[in-house]
């Protein structure tokens, strides 16, 4: 019996090994194919680059790239802070304050979850243009600062969250806000870090709205101002060039998951029950 987990469990283990080296190919296939010269990658040599090139970096940040990327994260961390903000503290409202209508709203938010993101578009821009606001950092940072999918996740954190430790610090004199702030949010850092993760890498790869609301190269957000290199560059074959841009953007994303990898894993281990 014991022979046979432990086949098993070996098997599980080359299955996942297996399917994370088909997963991460593509990304080093990039990084390779980033340090070649267009002339290496017309040819179709190697694997690895024969003779290393940085051109495709050069390029790069000879370009508008620096400014798109800084476009894109100035709008990420803001929106990122803002929800964490509201969804927390709608999640916790939900969870935790008895009020007329709770179950109602509740009920609707999950309805709302349902509506496929294309239907509201034009509403949305509508809305953004009677408020002057088209083509600014603004329309994306109002219109993606609450995200309903977040508020139910922390509702059901905060559903499981010990009402005893709330009750306590109740009992030693302090308010809702100072039993949310001092108490709950720092036994809450699994949740943070997960919603932290998904919301920046959310805004980031975000392609659909930028497109509608920014129309000025110099205000593009990172995804449009890849897709507009990726259409300058392809005709001319030079793959470094929109490979280096393709890596350079991963790189503030894996930074915030390695800053955030313990509480993320941690996060998943609760929700799966794991002790």
């Amino acid at each position: 019996m014991k022979k046979n987990r432990k086949t098993l469990k070996a098997i599980v283990y080359i299955l996942l090994t297996g399917y994370s080296l088909l997963t991460l190919f593509p990304f080093v296939w990039s990084l390779s194919t980033s340090f070649k010269t267009t002339r290496e990658i017309t040819a179709g040599g190697t694997f690895l680059p024969e003779d290393w090139s940085f051109q495709g970096y050069q390029t790069i940040f000879s370009s508008q790239f620096p400014t798109w990327m800084m476009n894109s994260l100035v709008v990420g961390l803001a929106v990122t802070f803002l929800n964490l903000v509201f969804n927390t503290m709608a999640g916790y409202a939900l969870a935790r304050i008895p009020f007329k209508g709770r179950q109602l709203i509740f009920s609707f938010l999950l309805l709302l979850i349902m509506i496929p993101s294309q239907v509201t578009m034009i509403p949305l821009y509508i809305i953004v243009s009677d408020l002057g606001l088209v083509n600014t950092r603004s329309s994306l940072i109002l219109t993606t600062m609450i995200n309903i999918t977040y508020i139910f996740m922390m509702r059901q954190f905060f559903t499981n969250f010990p009402r005893e430790i709330e009750e306590a610090a109740t009992v030693d004199g302090l308010s809702r806000f100072g039993t949310f702030f001092r108490i709950v949010l720092p036994n809450m850092k699994a949740a943070l870090a997960t919603q932290t993760v998904f919301i920046f890498m959310g805004i980031w790869n975000e392609f659909m709205k930028p497109l509608l609301f920014i129309s000025s190269p110099e205000k593009y957000m990172l995804t449009q101002g890849l897709n507009a290199l990726s259409k300058q560059y392809m005709n001319a074959t030079k793959w470094d060039v929109i490979m280096a841009g393709a890596i350079i953007s991963v790189i503030p994303i894996l930074i915030l998951y390695i800053l955030l990898n313990k509480y993320f894993i941690r996060a998943n281990d609760q929700t799966a029950g794991i002790k």
